[in-house]
């Protein structure tokens, strides 16, 4: 939503930034001078004892001289209550007396609406908050006092109330209210039967207010007394106010206290969150009577980085975290994570509190566990992996799960994670002790010299093993493979979106192919393939010139036939088929080297004899095969004409001599 041309000049000068900030901090009278609106503070932003903040209602401007936080009263909104820009603009609007400016009429109508709805809900609860305090309520209150210990403070903080044992108790208060039915049916308090006729949607239950990140009351949860219950929690209908889906209990101060440095806790109810706020724990949020959502999910990362998720120590609380691992895995990205905190078995966040204290639940969430910890106990809990069979199945499920993660970088993290744990799980009580570690390394070419290993001058048989031997000379050629896949890239942009992932995937190392890649990503979808080339052109500028300019890259087909799509295609599928079975030998070798030092058995040999044969059969190309059909890399058959055709292509150049022409 954009704002008129001086809207927010004129907020700055209704809003006084001193009255803004003088609601978090208090002021060094020694310091301050009023009349000059001249003011002096304890940074809110930082633990210190001088007054090194500075507000200056002049200029409408705040300085520390200590941590550097600086801005108006805007940024000082978002920046101690960790809301958005545009919140804090409507929240400092609401003080000044301004009306936030509507997109249309249709818009600024909706909005008057949801205010109507809202004004219904603060109706509610002001009504049965009075209720609680009635003679009638007094079961309420003993629950309430001697089972949840919540004093009669701590329920005024929360606004619970009561909803008396009767069909139109509500009903009645909002009529002498003067509150239209529609808006009482339209705010999900009121309920309308088959025939027409209203009734109260709860009806003896103790009700928890719920409301927006705002302060709003968007709907009201309750709490049934009756034992006999068919839903002992029950929340509002989805309204124009309230989407459970996408909101949090306690969203607001939660995100406040969040900002101010608190871990954010996700608890499963309204108690736990109310316990845990009580217990000295603020930044503490529930869903609304349903799994985690993936829109709740983004609503807790904007909260904080690393949400902890609380689990009830029983089976259904394990059955909730495994949903939420495949909720948050496609969404992960840098710095954003979830921890997990479990329980002991049978307890609560409420339970645990009531029972052990404040402490034990601060013990729980510093044992916090990393997401990737979860998934591994989920894939092996009770399983055994006695069997390569067995072992294979477990393989395939985590490669699975990582497949999920979207980020590159996130999902090789968890892949080195998930490998350190399955060398536990396979290796348990075989892998050498540090005494053991130094006889093998003296094998491979070391020996222990004063407690430490020095490695020797490796044999000429060493010297020529695959180990030894497979990044030699490598270097350079990778280079020119990637010069010329970049190349065939930017002259046929037609190609970027079919090899996307491929050339996500591309290790690189020189910062002018790493500047092309970006480039190549950037134009990858396109909407006009026929005017990309030359939009790619200007915003590769010189390094694409420098690149075309390379002897190697100028003899390879995409650029000696810039006009023949099917040769350039046919080019790129096989220079990336090289470059993957390169990097992929390369990892291979590294994981190879670790693993002979702790296990040489014919499983290892196997494996490097695949990559032998994998590096081999990527580096022949089209051309070497004889049959009648060919499997490509992508697992694709060609036939004798379109092998034909491929061999055609491919005698026009031999990447095997350095990239001479055979024409």
């Amino acid at each position: 939503m954009s704002l008129p041309p001086g809207f927010l000049d004129e907020l700055r000068t209704r809003v006084t930034l001193s009255s803004v900030v003088g609601r978090k901090v208090t002021w060094d009278a020694r310091k301050s001078n009023q009349g000059k609106g001249d003011w002096w503070a304890p940074c809110p932003f930082h633990q210190e004892k001088s007054a090194s903040f500075h507000v200056d209602d002049r200029k409408g401007f705040y300085y520390c001289f200590g941590c550097h936080a600086k801005g108006d009263a805007v940024t000082f909104l978002k920046e101690a209550e960790n809301v958005s820009f545009m919140e804090a603009v409507e929240i400092l609007a609401r003080e000044a007396g301004m009306q936030m400016p509507a997109r249309d009429p249709q818009a600024a109508q909706k909005a008057d609406r949801r205010t109507q709805l809202a004004e219904v809900m603060e109706e509610a609860v002001r009504f049965f908050r009075l209720q609680l305090r009635m003679q009638g309520a007094q079961a309420a209150r003993d629950y309430l006092a001697q089972k949840r210990r919540l004093s009669p403070e701590a329920q005024d903080r929360w606004e619970i109330g009561w909803a008396p044992d009767s069909r139109v108790a509500l009903l009645n208060a909002l009529k002498a209210k003067g509150v239209a039915p529609d808006l009482m049916v339209a705010s999900g308090l009121i309920a309308k039967g088959d025939d027409g006729s209203l009734y109260d949607r709860f009806r003896g239950r103790i009700i928890f207010p719920i409301r927006d990140a705002r302060g709003r009351a968007i709907s009201l949860g309750g709490r049934s007394m009756d034992p006999n219950a068919r839903a002992k929690y029950l929340n509002g209908p989805e309204t124009e106010l309230f989407d459970k889906g996408r909101n949090l209990f306690n969203h607001g101060p939660a995100r406040e206290a969040a900002g101010k440095g608190r871990p954010l806790i996700v608890a499963e109810g309204y108690m736990d969150v109310i316990a845990l706020v009580e217990a000295g724990f603020p930044a503490a949020v529930a869903p609304l009577g349903t799994a985690i959502t993936e829109d709740q999910l983004r609503l807790m990362w904007r909260i904080s980085p690393e949400p902890i998720i609380t689990l009830d120590g029983d089976t259904a609380g394990q059955r909730a975290a495994m949903r939420v691992i495949d909720l948050a895995l496609p969404l992960l990205e840098a710095g954003q994570g979830l921890r997990f905190a479990v329980l002991p078995p049978g307890l609560d966040p409420d339970d645990l509190l009531k029972q052990k204290g404040a402490p034990a639940m601060q013990e729980v969430l510093e044992t916090a566990q990393p997401m990737v910890n979860l998934l591994w106990r989920r894939e092996t809990e009770g399983r055994v992996f006695d069997s390569p069979e067995r072992k294979a199945a477990l393989d395939k499920s985590l490669r699975a799960a990582l497949m999920k993660i979207r980020d590159p970088s996130i999902r090789k993290h968890y892949g080195d994670d998930i490998k350190e744990l399955r060398w536990d799980l396979f290796r348990q009580g075989r892998r050498p002790t540090r005494s053991a570690e130094r006889a093998p390394r003296a094998a491979f070419g070391g020996t222990a010299r004063g407690g430490r290993f020095q490695p020797v001058e490796p044999l000429a048989s060493t010297r020529a093993s695959l180990l030894a031997s497979a990044a030699e000379g490598d270097e350079t050629t990778i280079a020119l493979r990637v010069s010329v896949v970049l190349a065939a890239l930017c002259l046929h942009p037609r190609l970027i979106d079919r090899h996307e992932a491929q050339i996500e995937r591309m290790q690189l190392s020189d910062p002018a192919h790493e500047h092309l890649r970006q480039v190549v990503l950037t134009h990858a979808h396109d909407a006009d393939p026929d005017t990309c080339a030359a939009r790619l052109a200007r915003a590769a500028g010189p390094a694409l010139e420098t690149l075309l300019a390379h002897p190697y890259v100028q003899i390879s087909p995409p650029v000696r036939h810039p006009q023949d799509q099917d040769r350039a295609a046919m080019c790129l599928a096989q220079e990336l088929a090289k470059l993957e079975a390169h990097w992929g030998a390369e990892q291979e070798l590294r994981e190879a080297e670790e693993d002979i030092h702790a296990l040489a058995d014919e499983g290892l040999t196997w494996r490097l004899g695949q990559v032998a044969r994998a590096k081999a059969d990527a580096e022949k190309g089209p051309e070497a095969a004889r049959a009648e059909g060919v499997i490509a890399p992508n697992g694709v058959e060609l036939n004798r004409e379109e092998l034909d055709h491929a061999q055609r292509i491919w005698a026009s150049i031999d990447f095997t001599r350095g990239g001479k022409s055979r024409s």
